[in-house]
């Protein structure tokens, strides 16, 4: 038991430090919502597009990680458009809050074969807290050690930055998040590493049959990399949707990630499911957690809920998106 809750432990600190002052990303892209990766998708379509998150991790562990956000994008002329999004974190006796504002503007390369680049800034204003009010003593530590006082608190500014680039029905972007060192001193002394910089790519391609207009298949590729430690993650996905003549769509997928130096031992597998009907959305995401965590949890549980409202269709077709539930409704 003993040697379950320091594990415990490792893990809580471990992901504290993977999504300080970061927006934790799970599979809250995959619910049509590619603006949670990179600002550079702000603007792509004829809607208004709101998604709002509700993330539990591990459930069945006290103290697991919970994640609620918000995202909305819009285009605000032909060719550039603007994002913003919100969230609140909880790990443990430690919180986090941020807000990040978004602008993008998209260029036409090509005309004749339909490729264009997005280019996409963002600023961040995130705030880490530790609540020290909410520690207790034990068995093991009696007395707690009076130099944890006062409000450990810190507020940090950033900068996101992106490129997006789109052949017909083919996309890669690239990020780069947390451009500026951190301010660390209040907790460690400066001995936590400054550097937050981490670098995710974004990939994939949307199929329609020929014979069926309705249907699309999409498989894609999400990798991370941190720069502080050279860590490194890959999500492996699919996803199907099904469009009636409204507009209307449902969609059902799966998602596989994965350590890039542990390739057949996953972290996460699970299936995905969505709908849009009547510009409302809602989807759900269910990943299994395939570590020592295992017996002692349900899993991660992704929920999210959106509308999708119509603006006016763009003059300029590096404002389409890959797939038709860009422009569609």
């Amino acid at each position: 038991m003993k040697r379950f809750l320091i594990y415990i432990l490792f893990l809580t600190v471990a992901q504290g430090f993977s999504q300080e002052l970061n927006l934790p990303v799970w599979t809250q892209y995959l619910a049509d919502n590619d603006f949670v990766i990179s600002p550079t998708y702000a603007g792509i379509g004829d809607n208004l597009k709101i998604r709002a998150n509700g993330l539990t991790q591990w459930v069945g562990i006290k103290d697991a990680p919970d994640n609620q956000s918000i995202y909305a994008d819009f285009r605000i002329s032909n060719r550039s458009g603007i994002g913003f999004s919100a969230y609140n974190d909880k790990n443990g006796n430690t919180r986090q809050k941020g807000l990040k504002l978004s602008f993008a503007h998209h260029l036409i390369l090509d005309w004749k074969s339909k490729q264009y680049l997005s280019l996409g800034l963002s600023y961040n204003i995130n705030n880490f807290r530790i609540d020290i009010e909410n520690f207790n003593t034990t068995y093991e530590i009696p007395i707690l050690d009076p130099a944890i006082n006062g409000d450990r608190a810190v507020s940090n500014n950033n900068f996101d930055a992106g490129l997006l680039y789109r052949w017909k029905d083919f996309y890669l972007s690239f990020n780069a998040n947390n451009l500026v060192s951190k301010d660390t001193e209040d907790f460690t002394g400066g001995i936590e590493p400054r550097l937050l910089l981490n670098y995710q790519v974004y990939s994939g391609y949307v199929f329609t049959p020929k014979h069926n207009k309705y249907v699309e298949f999409e498989p894609s590729v999400f990798f991370q990399f941190f720069d502080s430690d050279n860590r490194s993650a890959t999500d492996l996905n699919f996803k199907y949707r099904k469009f009636n003549r409204n507009g209307d769509y449902y969609w059902i997928g799966a998602s596989y990630r994965f350590l890039n130096d542990q390739f057949l031992d996953p972290l996460n597998l699970g299936p995905m499911a969505g709908i849009l009907h009547n510009k409302l959305y809602f989807a759900y995401s269910y990943q299994l957690t395939f570590n020592d965590l295992y017996g002692f949890n349900s899993g991660t549980h992704v929920v999210t809920i959106g509308l999708n409202l119509m603006q006016s269709a763009s003059n300029c077709p590096c404002t389409k998106g890959s797939s038709q539930s860009y422009y569609r409704l």
